[in-house]
């Protein structure tokens, strides 16, 4: 008897002794041992890592997703700096252009008076030639100057009707030329560097009844 209950305690407390075991069910019996606290901690760590990785790769994004919005800024800033000089630039050509425009209004009525002496006066007459003549160099000279600063002349006697161009202050029945085309002018018109500073005042041919 104190044989048996010797090889008792001794199988007890070899089992107490032993090391903790974990069976699983469904491994087929295979003892899977605890992970000790290094491993534990070295899985821990691993994690944040990993984590620590993931936020990385999304600052990287977040930045390069800001840098390309700032380039898109800088870009239009460098659009919107070139258009303004742009029309800057046109600004300052039109007002070049079209400098003499208030000067060509105040002189028009003077080349007007001319013309309309070289068509009051009887040329015929001896008299009056030297007088004629005379008119007709100051004429010329005038227009021959605003020539020289591209202002042109709107004459379109014998042209068909252009209302962009012309101003129509009566209409005359006509059956030998065409209808709408211009058969007298009463006042000639002017463009400067092709913007019209005053339509030609004509007469228009239409259809007789």
């Amino acid at each position: 008897m104190a044989t048996e209950h010797s090889e008792k305690d001794q199988t007890e407390q070899q089992t107490k002794t032993a090391p903790e075991t974990t069976t699983v069910p469904d491994t087929g019996g295979v003892e899977i041992e605890e992970p000790t606290s290094d491993e534990q901690q070295a899985a821990a760590e691993a994690l944040e890592a990993a984590d620590d990785d993931n936020a990385l790769l999304e600052e990287v994004a977040e930045l390069h997703q800001q840098l390309a919005q700032q380039k898109d800024l800088v870009l239009r800033a460098q659009a919107e700096v070139h258009n303004a000089q742009r029309r800057a630039q046109q600004d300052v050509e039109r007002a070049h252009k079209f400098a003499l425009e208030k000067l060509l209004r105040d002189l028009l009525p003077v080349v007007d008076n001319l013309e309309r002496a070289l068509g009051t006066i009887d040329s015929e007459h001896e008299a009056h030639k030297a007088v004629v003549e005379g008119v007709e160099l100051t004429h010329k000279s005038f227009v021959d100057t605003l020539c020289k600063y591209q202002i042109e002349v709107v004459d379109p006697a014998g042209e068909p009707f252009d209302p962009e161009l012309h101003q129509a202050m009566t209409q005359v029945p006509n059956g030998d030329v065409e209808p709408n085309t211009v058969l007298d002018v009463f006042q000639k018109g002017y463009r400067l560097n092709g913007r019209l500073i005053r339509p030609a005042m004509v007469v228009v041919s239409k259809a007789p009844q």
